[in-house]
C-alpha cells in the first residue's frame, strides 16, 4: 500500500467511525432524554445529518469521504478507482465503523460490545433500504457529476436526514454502518441476523442507482477522491470533481 492510499484509508476509517458515533451516540442520548419515539428519531436524524456535513468537509479533501462501501463499489464500477483501492476503502470503512460503535457504547457507560437484539426484518424494511441506497447514490453522483461538488456535503446530509423519516427502515443505506450497529444493543441497533438482508437490499439499490447514473450522466467519470468534494493535487490546487476521466 502506498503512503497516499494509506492516508486515504485512515481518512475513511476515521470518518466512518465518527459517522457511526453520531448515529449510535445520538440514538442513545435521545432515548435517555425522552420516551417519545418521534422525538428520539428527530434527534437522531438531526445529529446524524449535522455530523455528516462536518465529517464530509473534514475528510473529503483526503479521500473523497465515501464513508460507505456502496459508494466505493459504485465508484469502482463507474471507473473512478481500482479494485485494490476499493478493497482498502471498504476494509477501512468496516473497521472504522466497528470502532465508532465501541466508542459510542463506552461514552454512555455501556458494555463496549453488546450485540443488538433489535430484529429488523420485513419486506417493507428491505424495500426501504433499496430506496434509501438508490436515492443516496443518485444524490452523490448526480450532484458531483453535474459540477456542483461544493454543495455535496449539504445535499447528502439533507437526504439522509429526510430519509430517516420517509423510509420505514430509517435509512441505514450503508453496509459498514449496518454491521457496526450490530455492536450496540441500543436505539440505533440492529440484530446480526437482520444484517444480510439489509446489505443485500443496499446492494440492489446501488445497482439501480449505477444504471441510472450511467443513463443520466453518460460522459463524465470522477476519480475516487473527488466523489464528494474536490481534492487537492500534489501542487496544492483543488481539482473540481467534474474534471475526472471521460467515458464510462
Amino acid at each position: 500500500m502506498t503512503p497516499a492510499l494509506a492516508r486515504r484509508a485512515v481518512a475513511e476509517a476515521v470518518g466512518t467511525a465518527l459517522l457511526v458515533l453520531a448515529v449510535i451516540g445520538s440514538g442513545i442520548a435521545a432515548s435517555q432524554l425522552t420516551s417519545d419515539v418521534a422525538l428520539q428519531l428527530l434527534a437522531n436524524a438531526a445529529a446524524t445529518a449535522g455530523a455528516l456535513v462536518a465529517i464530509i468537509v473534514a475528510v473529503g479533501p483526503v479521500s473523497g469521504a465515501h464513508l460507505n462501501p456502496v459508494v466505493t463499489l459504485a465508484d469502482r464500477v463507474l471507473g473512478g478507482i481500482t479494485t485494490a483501492e476499493a478493497g482498502v476503502y471498504c476494509g477501512a470503512q468496516v473497521v472504522g465503523g466497528a470502532v465508532g460503535a465501541v466508542v459510542a457504547n463506552v461514552m454512555f457507560s455501556l458494555p463496549a460490545v453488546e450485540l443488538s437484539t433489535r430484529a429488523r426484518s420485513s419486506g417493507a424494511l428491505w424495500t426501504s433500504e433499496v430506496v434509501a441506497t438508490f436515492g443516496l447514490l443518485l444524490v452523490i453522483f448526480g450532484v458531483v457529476r453535474s459540477g456542483r461538488s461544493t454543495v455535496a456535503p449539504f445535499a447528502v446530509a439533507a437526504y439522509i436526514g429526510g430519509a430517516y423519516f420517509f423510509t420505514s427502515s430509517t435509512s441505514f443505506a450503508n453496509p459498514a454502518v449496518t454491521v457496526a450497529r450490530t455492536l450496540s444493543d441500543t436505539f440505533a441497533g440492529i440484530a446480526p441476523s437482520s444484517v444480510p438482508a439489509f446489505v443485500l437490499a443496499q446492494l440492489m439499490g446501488a445497482i439501480l442507482a449505477i444504471a441510472l447514473v450511467r443513463l443520466l450522466y453518460p460522459t463524465i467519470a470522477d476519480v475516487a477522491s473527488a466523489v464528494l468534494v474536490p481534492h487537492p493535487t500534489p501542487g496544492g490546487e483543488a481539482v473540481p470533481a467534474s474534471s475526472g476521466r471521460d467515458g464510462l
